[in-house]
Formats: structure tokens, sequence, C-alpha cells
């Protein structure tokens, strides 16, 4: 179900917080050996005082994962859309889950599973939006024991962070696994096969936690217990056909998780994506290599952005500001990082000829 279609093997918890404990098994090990007169007075004492240190440290971060858990995982429940399986995150407390498009697929009704439940709860779709990979379902009566979930602020997610994964990978409700934030403001474009929105996804943030089928739409948190983004999609490796590349995930900032939210919740959809457009229809064109080569413009919005600028159907769009453009992917990836209302100058060819324009980019 998941968007990633990635076959990575889930990474227990307790394998990470073992590692300081064998570092302390290993000083402890040592401290025994440096009984010559090297050792000094006084040796054998500081390093069991460092030992007791590292001891509580890990003992610290053990029971920070263990409260992160116990506040967050009731807000994180499993949805089954016919045959397959995602995850998603309670919104508010009238019940609003909020989810990946992908997850929900053309799917208007849902059976949810909670944390603390085996009994399943239905649900129906408020709305979808694959422009950015994000739904929202609505449980038909709200159990007790389930609470929202608080969001975050992206702006102040940084990379070093440790975080946490919550979802169902696999099918195995209620589980999960621990990272750190690798990099911010990533812009990820979805696979269309298998379920996939082929959304392109700007500001997305990459984590070391594993993500697999099934987590999409789950929980990414820091140890605050603040969810600061919904796990989408994990990286796959081309070189290895296609397999999944471990420890490289991507979640939806919380940022624009609660701005399509909010717009799905309060007006059944989303009412103003924020996304930049050119206002064209194109595909990819090759060179005579067959290498791509820019985007040939098949059809122009009257009065859009591209329209307004000059551009007509048959023009090749080969760059936008800086940016060499050699597909629809590289486009959208570029126009993913600009604003509605920005200027761009997009250059093209027209029967041969090189030309440039200043585009007034349109919204998606």
């Amino acid at each position: 179900m998941d968007a990633s279609r990635t076959r990575t093997t889930p990474r227990p918890l307790r394998t990470r917080l073992a590692l300081p404990l064998c570092g302390l098994l290993l000083a402890t090990g040592c401290s025994a050996a440096a009984s010559g007169p090297d050792a000094g007075p006084g040796a054998g004492e500081r390093e069991g005082t460092e030992a007791r240190a590292a001891a509580r440290a890990t003992d610290s971060l053990q029971s920070d994962y263990q409260r992160v858990i116990k506040d967050v995982l009731p807000s994180v429940v499993q949805i089954q859309a016919g045959n397959d399986l995602g995850s998603g995150v309670v919104y508010d407390d009238k019940g609003h889950v909020v989810t990946n498009a992908h997850v929900v697929g053309d799917r208007k009704t849902f059976r949810v599973t909670t944390a603390h439940s085996e009994q399943s709860l239905a649900a129906t779709l408020v709305s979808a939006y694959p422009e950015q990979d994000l739904a929202v379902i609505k449980l038909d009566a709200v159990p007790r024991g389930v609470k929202a979930a608080v969001f975050g602020d992206s702006s102040s997610v940084e990379v070093g962070q440790i975080v946490l994964a919550m979802g169902s990978p696999l099918g195995l409700s209620s589980s999960v696994t621990q990272g750190i934030v690798s990099a911010t403001g990533r812009t990820v474009t979805e696979g269309s096969s298998g379920g996939g929105t082929g959304a392109t996804i700007a500001n997305m943030v990459q984590t070391s936690a594993a993500i697999n089928p099934g987590n999409s739409g789950g929980a990414l948190v820091n140890l605050d217990s603040r969810v600061i983004g919904i796990p989408t999609l994990a990286a796959t490796d081309p070189g290895l056909g296609d397999s999944a590349a471990p420890g490289i995930g991507f979640a939806i900032p919380a940022s624009m998780v609660k701005t399509v939210a909010d717009q799905i919740i309060a007006h059944g959809r989303v009412t103003d994506s924020g996304r930049a457009a050119l206002e064209i229809t194109g595909r990819t064109v090759v060179d005579q290599e067959f290498k791509p080569a820019g985007v040939a413009v098949v059809d122009v919005k009257k009065g859009g952005a591209a329209d307004k600028a000059g551009l007509r159907s048959g023009d090749v769009i080969t760059r936008l500001g800086d940016t060499g453009i050699t597909t629809i992917t590289s486009l959208s990836e570029a126009l993913a990082a600009r604003k509605p209302g920005d200027r761009v100058k997009v250059t093209y060819t027209r029967g041969g000829d090189r030309h440039t324009a200043d585009v007034t980019l349109g919204e998606q």
C-alpha cells in the first residue's frame, strides 16, 4: 500500500538502545585490565563514575522514548482500505484522521483500528489531495482512549534531532522505529505506479527511521511528543533493481499537513494549495540521442501564467530560472521550490530558436 513499495526489514527499537550499554561493558573491561602501576590512584573510581553517568544517560533516553510512545501511540491508527493497509494520525477530537492520499486510493469507506483495541471502526473519506499526497478521513464514532495528536512547528526541525516513526509497517500495528532527522528541505517526486500519486512534494523531512510499507500516513515524532511529519516515502536504489535504500525515508512536514487538513476539514477540499504553476499541460521530449531534453508545451491554460507571458503550444521549456529543465519531473521539482506570484525567467525554444519570457507564476 505504501507509495514507497520498499522491502526493508524493520529495525527494533531496542537494538539502538543496546548500543550505549555495549560501550559501557567495553569500558568496564578496559578498566579491569588497567590494574598495573600505570593505572594510577583513583583511575578505577573515575571510570566507575563515568560508567554510572553513561548508564544514567542511557536510562534517561530510554525513559524519553517510552514517554513519547505512551503520549503519541494512542493517536496513531491503522487504516484498511479494501485489501490494503496504511496508517493515520488522529487530527482532532471530532474523529478526523489525516493520512496519505495513496493510502486511501479511490476508496470512500474504511475500517480503522486504534492502538488499544482490536475492534475496527468505520470511517468515511472527507477529501483527498493527491497533489500533496494527503487525505482526511473521519471516524463515524470516536471511541474512548483515542486522542488527537499535537503537531509541531516544522521550521524548528533540525538535522540530528532524534525522531520516532509510528505506524503499521507490513500490517504490524502500533510499531515504532527510531532514527534521526537526516536532512530538511528535500523535494521528492513520488512514483505513480503501484498506487502512488506521482506528486512532487517540497520541504520534506528526511529521516533514518525505518519507513516500510504500511508506515505511510503514520507519525514522525520528536522527543517533545510533537508530530513533525507524516511518513510517506522510502528511497529505492535503481542500481539494486529498485530495492530499498535502508535508512532513507521522507515525511511530509507538519506545517503542510496542517495547512491541507485544516482546509479539507473547513471546506471539504483544498481551496489554497500554495503551490506554484505555469498553468500548462506538457510532456517530456528527447534529443537525437534519445536523452530527455526539455518539456514540450502541449496546451496552455487561457489567461494563465504561461499564456500571459506569451508561451504557446509547441514551445519546449529548457530552463526555469537557473534550473535546467529536461523532464516533466524536473519542471515539477523546480516549481515546487517557488510560490504563486513569484516572477521567474523561463527559457524555451520555438522553431529551433531560443527565447526567454518573464513569467508571474500562477497557482496549482
